[in-house]
């Protein structure tokens, strides 16, 4: 294979992983820095915070390839997709899933140093990534499911951290599963027209015409639970002074996303990796200066 014959290959690999448009690994790794940080009070050992960087780097890439395996026959009807390297034939099934496979082996690598709970955590976690995209074919909001997968770095970070997976963690997944929801119903509002022809089940269809209210609700139930969250851990003004700057920047997505204008949405789901980052501002300052109410 010559030089340039494997530049494109490599080329069609990170398309297929979707390291070309990172918003997918920023919004897994949000949550996941949340969970480090509260789990650590604040003080995470930098060759764990490495660590879960760089495996929901891993793990975001194959369950991008894993994605577009179960989904290259629909992705060739979808206007957004058309273009993937499974959909076009460009990368072969077997590429897929033996590209799948070593990320997946390269990021349970990166667990060893770690102890044994979250190494038994990683199962069910790889698992549920892995099972995601076939739900799209018969649960009417697999966004949810998405929500749990997206989320699960967090209970991974508290048995990293703590040996433990105590109550809030699970508490934190809840609230942030409703987040990814709101997201991915987003996301989904711009595949709609599509997904519709083609029998894909998604929130957007599923919550009809309240698809943009659904959308709002999901987020004030996020942020009610991130409030009960930092009150449970009696955090400070830092704390909450991020939920009030998501909850700004979550409130201008409604006239973005209501009439489901398809650019629209998508710039509304893209916004939402600004909500991921002042939240985890706001933690990593709260807990570094503690300002009381």
């Amino acid at each position: 294979m010559t030089l340039p014959d494997l530049t494109a290959r490599l080329n069609q690999y990170e398309k297929l992983m979707r390291l070309n448009k990172p918003i997918g690994i920023l919004l897994l790794l949000w949550p996941t820095l949340w969970g480090l940080w509260v789990a650590s009070a604040g003080q995470p050992n930098i060759v764990v915070v490495w660590i879960f960087i760089l495996g929901t780097v891993l793990m975001r890439s194959a369950g991008c390839v894993i994605n577009d395996y179960a989904d290259s026959d629909f992705d060739r009807h979808v206007e957004r997709t058309k273009d993937r390297p499974l959909a076009t034939g460009s990368v072969s099934t077997k590429e897929a899933l033996i590209l799948a496979g070593a990320l997946a082996l390269m990021a349970f690598g990166l667990l060893l140093p770690l102890n044994r709970l979250t190494m038994l955590l990683s199962i069910p976690a790889v698992l549920i990534a892995a099972s995601y995209p076939f739900t799209k074919r018969f649960l009417p909001i697999p966004q949810a499911y998405l929500g749990i997968a997206f989320s699960f770095g967090i209970p991974m970070a508290f048995a990293a951290t703590q040996d433990t997976v105590p109550a809030i963690a699970w508490y934190l997944v809840l609230a942030n599963l409703f987040w990814v929801v709101a997201y991915d119903t987003e996301y989904a509002m711009v595949d709609k027209p599509d997904d519709l022809k083609i029998g894909i089940k998604t929130s957007a269809i599923t919550f009809g015409r309240f698809d943009a209210e659904a959308v709002m609700f999901c987020h004030a139930l996020f942020l009610a639970g991130m409030v009960a969250i930092g009150w449970q851990l009696q955090r400070g003004l830092l704390w909450y002074l991020g939920l009030l700057i998501a909850a700004l920047l979550m409130g201008v997505q409604y006239p973005r996303i209501k009439g489901g204008d398809r650019t629209k949405c998508f710039k509304a789901f893209l916004a939402n990796n600004w909500i991921g980052a002042v939240l985890f501002a706001a933690i990593v300052l709260d807990y570094r200066f503690s300002i009381p109410i």
